[in-house]
């Protein structure tokens, strides 16, 4: 057997999905599936989980299950996985019970290779009846860092899934997938899903398509500067997150308001809603679309729909959308507010780029974002399979996952360097420019000094023995008359009015830095208390020296908008060295053809645009513009049975052009 596994994996991997070879890390996964191992795969987003799971189902007897945490995505992944051949079926509580048993026999009688679940349906009777009399292979958990109280995005639902395996009949192999993981959650997810002796593997996390960028803006700056950037990449597919849900239809709302009338304006001074508009809802009409969890369902499932079938460009969402997404030719993440988390962060700003094209991952940040992240972290944390003991773990567990974000946000080193390193992969400093991109690399930096600042902070700290908040930190060391500290006797302390001509602003920014970097530590709870961190000793010592540096961007081209892209136009995709070839000015024309073509052929079969072909495969066939059957099936991407159900409408098109 060579490298790339076994022969039979090969055979279905070109047959069913059009590639010649495996992605790096998916040949092991597939052959430890096929010989029974149990495996635990971690993978960037975009690196090709589901494929290590689909191509062993193929081959292997009987019906293989899925375990997903989100039923809203399960008929976008069923479809793709018909489309190219693959039977596939799923059952969850959108369904009637018809439905239900419809899919479960159809799984039974092996009519259908996998079985999309969600982990609460494995509790129910029905299934337990069905999986109890039916030979499962193989049960693959999607999201499994969701079985971990130490991940972002713990799913009490997910502890249920190991006990489900062990009272199986015949224990299947088991297969774990999860996109971020660090090595605390690997082990948890190996000890509760009870993986037997598994293979594991750890791909690299980075992705070297995809341009990092931190932008520190005031909350009322962060929405222009989104709608100026929806407004310059009009034929671009992407998703903006909010902390709250208010947030996701405020946004939305105004983004319908404002970008037709950016257009218009880019496009020559034409009227919002003039003619240009004619016929084209995306170019200057709806443009987003809101989505979160308490959308009544069809009106969520509707704005999941228009957003990946493409015909609304941009869903504002909170980060109850996106998990598992197969949607591939998302351009651009935006991070309206900052995530609780870099697991968080990197998993949703991972959905950009899918397909390997250059794309781009932006996150909008101030101090207000942290202190919010903060309230809505002590106050909206409950689970009844945790004692308090536990659940007060995992909420220090949870600030220390908030300041590595916070870290990420103030840091001035690579932004692909930092993200692998808290991920365990450990790899060299970039020098000048990383090879995806980001906004730090190639930049210079101002260093400012700020350890009187940072000493003040800490010597009042002391002053009030650990016991108030940043707040009343703050006015002491600004020599405020406010009432609320008058039990302090203020006046009597070393510290009141120590930095009295320092900005109020300045002070919050050391403060949120020394928190970043371990020299205090703030309390849970709603009323946070400051205390000393594992560094604090050193803020006493004579050779102290602490700085803060801050990014000094080089100009850059001037937008539509006659702004430089430091000022926020964010013009950057794909970074100097993305080493993705770009298409020039007829290639470009073809491509645009050809996707014109894939969203006349998604509205006729009522699916979204990516699952007929992926903006990557309809590039590489406007590069190398085949003209025969064989040549569009050494395409990558085209596989046996698209071939037959869409590849001859696609070469009529090239052959045209080419004409």
């Amino acid at each position: 057997m060579n490298e790339q596994g076994d022969p039979r994996a090969l055979d279905a991997l070109q047959r069913y999905f059009g590639y010649e070879s495996f992605r790096p890390g998916q040949a092991g996964i597939v052959n430890a599936l096929l010989s029974g191992r149990d495996v635990l795969g971690v993978m960037p987003t975009g690196a090709g989980k589901s494929i290590c799971y689909q191509i062993p189902a193929t081959i292997l007897p009987g019906v293989s299950i899925v375990i997903s945490p989100l039923i809203s995505l399960m008929q976008d992944q069923v479809d793709a996985l018909n489309d190219v051949g693959i039977p596939a079926v799923f059952v969850n509580g959108m369904q009637t019970p018809d439905q239900q048993e419809l899919a479960l026999a159809m799984a039974a009688n092996g009519q259908a290779k996998l079985l999309y679940v969600a982990p609460e349906r494995l509790e129910t009777q029905q299934f337990l009846n069905f999986a109890t009399r039916t030979p499962i292979s193989m049960v693959a958990v999607d999201e499994a860092h969701c079985v971990s109280q130490w991940g972002q995005d713990f799913r009490s639902s997910y502890l249920g899934i190991g006990d489900f395996i062990a009272h199986l009949p015949t224990r299947p192999t088991v297969a774990a997938f999860t996109a971020t993981a660090t090595e605390r959650v690997r082990r948890d997810i190996i000890s509760i899903l009870g993986l037997a002796d598994p293979s594991i593997t750890v791909t690299g996390f980075d992705r070297p398509n995809l341009y990092f960028d931190i932008l520190k803006l005031s909350t009322k700056n962060k929405t222009p500067w989104i709608a100026r950037y929806v407004a310059s990449h009009p034929s671009e597919s992407g998703i903006v997150y909010c902390a709250t849900r208010k947030e996701t239809e405020v946004l939305a709302a105004s983004l319908n308001r404002t970008v037709p009338v950016l257009r218009g304006a880019e496009a020559g001074g034409a009227e919002a809603g003039g003619n240009e508009a004619s016929g084209n809802e995306t170019k200057l009409g709806r443009v987003a679309v809101a989505y979160h969890g308490g959308m009544l369902p069809e009106a969520r499932g509707q704005a999941q729909r228009d957003f990946v079938t493409d015909r609304v460009p941009v869903v504002v969402a909170t980060n109850a959308f996106g998990m598992g997404i197969d949607k591939s030719n998302v351009r651009y993440v935006i991070h309206h507010n900052m995530p609780e988390s870099i697991e968080a962060y990197y998993q949703e700003a991972g959905r950009a780029g899918r397909d390997g094209e250059p794309s781009r991952c932006t996150l909008l940040w101030n101090e207000s974002d942290v202190v919010t992240r903060r309230r809505l972290m002590d106050s909206d944390y409950e689970n009844s399979r945790l004692t308090p003991e536990e659940q007060e773990a995992v909420r220090i567990s949870k600030r220390r996952l908030l300041d590595a974000m916070v870290g990420y946000c103030r840091t001035t080193e690579c932004l692909h360097t930092y993200m692998t390193r808290y991920f365990g992969e450990q790899v060299a400093p970039n020098a000048g420019t990383c090879q995806g991109g980001c906004a730090n690399c190639g930049q210079t930096f101002e260093t400012v000094d700020v350890s009187d600042i940072a000493r003040a902070i800490s010597m009042c700290v002391h002053d009030v023995r650990q016991m108030v908040g940043m707040g009343k930190i703050v006015k002491i060391l600004r020599g405020s008359k406010a009432k609320d500290l008058a039990v302090w006797n203020p006046e009597t302390l070393s510290t009141y009015g120590m930095l009295r001509n320092i900005s109020e602003a300045q002070i919050r920014d050391v403060f949120n830095q020394m928190v970043a970097d371990g020299f205090l530590h703030i309390t849970e709870g709603n009323m946070p208390i400051v205390m000393f961190g594992a560094r604090a000793a050193e803020t006493a010592q004579p050779g102290f020296h602490y700085e803060m540096k801050r990014i000094n961007r080089k100009p850059s081209s001037r937008s539509a908008f006659g702004r430089t892209s430091e000022e926020g136009d964010g013009s950057v995709l794909g970074g100097q060295d993305s080493g993705i070839q770009e298409l020039d000015g007829p290639e470009e024309r073809l491509f645009q053809k050809l996707r014109d073509l894939r969203m006349a052929i998604a509205r006729e079969i009522g699916k979204p645009p990516y699952i007929v072909f992926s903006d990557k495969t309809l590039r590489d066939m406007a590069r190398a513009q085949p003209t025969t059957n064989s040549q569009m099936l050494a395409i990558s991407g085209v596989g046996e049975v698209k071939m037959k159900r869409y590849g001859e409408r696609f070469l009529e098109v090239i052959r045209a052009v080419a004409e």
